[in-house]
This record gives C-alpha cells, sequence and structure tokens, in this order.
C-alpha cells in the first residue's frame, strides 16, 4: 500500500511539473488598448525608421498592443490588416530574449516555439542583437504573404510612431540560415522582420 502511495505521489508531483511547464511556455497577453494614440496624420508626419536602441524591454501592455496591431483580431472578427481573398496565413514570430515566440492572435497570446535567442541571427547590423523585439514575418503564398507582411508592419511603424518607440523594417539577413534558425516546414519561408524599442 505505502508504495502505492509512493507512486501516485509521483505521478501528482510530475503532473504539476508538466502543468507549471506548459504554463511557462504560454503568455496570455493583456487586452490591448484599443481606444488611445495620435491622431492618424499626426502618426504618419511621426513615422521614421530608427536605427538606435535601447536595450530597455517593452513591458507586457505595449507588448500586447504591438501584437494586436500586428495582426490582432478587430471588432468585426476580421484581422486588424486586409488579407487578400481572406487569406489568414499569416504567421508573425515575435524574437525576444526569452526565445522565439509565435503569437495566436485568435487567443491573443504568445506561444514558446524555441528557447534560444535568434536576435543574433537576424542581425547583421548589431542594434537588432540587443533591441527588445523583432517581428519576423512567416508565410507559404508567394502572390499574397509580401502584401500582407506589408499591411501589418505599417501597422506595427505607425503604432510605435504613436507610441513614441522606434521601429525599423530589415530584410538585412542571409535568407537560408534565417529560415533553417526558425525551423521552418514545408513552404513556409520568412518574408521580412521589424525592429521594435525603445529608442536612445
Amino acid at each position: 500500500m505505502k508504495e502505492i502511495f509512493k507512486i501516485l505521489g509521483v505521478i501528482f508531483t510530475m503532473s504539476i511539473f508538466t502543468l507549471n511547464s506548459n504554463a511557462a511556455e504560454t503568455i496570455k497577453l493583456p487586452t490591448p488598448d484599443k481606444t488611445g494614440g495620435k491622431p492618424l496624420m499626426q502618426v504618419l508626419d511621426k513615422r521614421v525608421s530608427t536605427r538606435d536602441y535601447s536595450a530597455k524591454a517593452l513591458d507586457d501592455k505595449t507588448l500586447s498592443d504591438i501584437l494586436w496591431a500586428a495582426y490582432g483580431v478587430n471588432i468585426k472578427g476580421t484581422r486588424t490588416i486586409p488579407t487578400a481573398n481572406n487569406k489568414k496565413n499569416l504567421k508573425v514570430y515575435a524574437l525576444l530574449a526569452s526565445g522565439v515566440w509565435f503569437y495566436d492572435s485568435e487567443k491573443h497570446q504568445l506561444e514558446q516555439v524555441q528557447n534560444e535567442d535568434l536576435r543574433p541571427v537576424f542581425a547583421k547590423q548589431d542594434f537588432v542583437k540587443t533591441a527588445p523585439l523583432t517581428l519576423v514575418y512567416v508565410g507559404s503564398d508567394k502572390k499574397y504573404s509580401a502584401l500582407h507582411a506589408g499591411s501589418s508592419y505599417q501597422n506595427v511603424g505607425l503604432y510605435a510612431a504613436s507610441k513614441g518607440l522606434a521601429a525599423v523594417v530589415r530584410n538585412l539577413y542571409d535568407d537560408a540560415e534565417v529560415n533553417q534558425a526558425m525551423k521552418l516546414t514545408g513552404d513556409d519561408f520568412v518574408i521580412t522582420t521589424i525592429t521594435v524599442g525603445w529608442g536612445k
């Protein structure tokens, strides 16, 4: 009987550990702020590409707003960007110091897919290694993927200008190297990236 209790105790402990491990691999993002921001014309006037970043981390609320602007679900149940032929096949990944995270727009949460910091792999320019966030756009459709990524990074750039953040769209990396590092499968490929953070 004692042996049975010991076994049950081990199973229970392992179950708790597994639950905690799974919880650590998902970040439920705060509800994005859909009411704030500067007037559109002011934001357009302020939008610039910046390559000088502080290493200061983004708070969860700001990260939530960025990702929702990038590819969130809006009031009509569609994406915050136009999608050609309603093809919602764009994938948005967040490169953070803690690893690579997939943005699940339906659940508005981040799911860790790698615990390795891949920012240096995308860093032909040194500032990318320490900037707190790089969004990586992945697609499989040669015709529409670039359109969707362009709409998304424009949203992010405008949000950054409104928030006083630095942002720059970047394609300066080795395509084969980043596709391999991201462990992409099938027809998926890296389309482009945008680096976001606090300017110096």
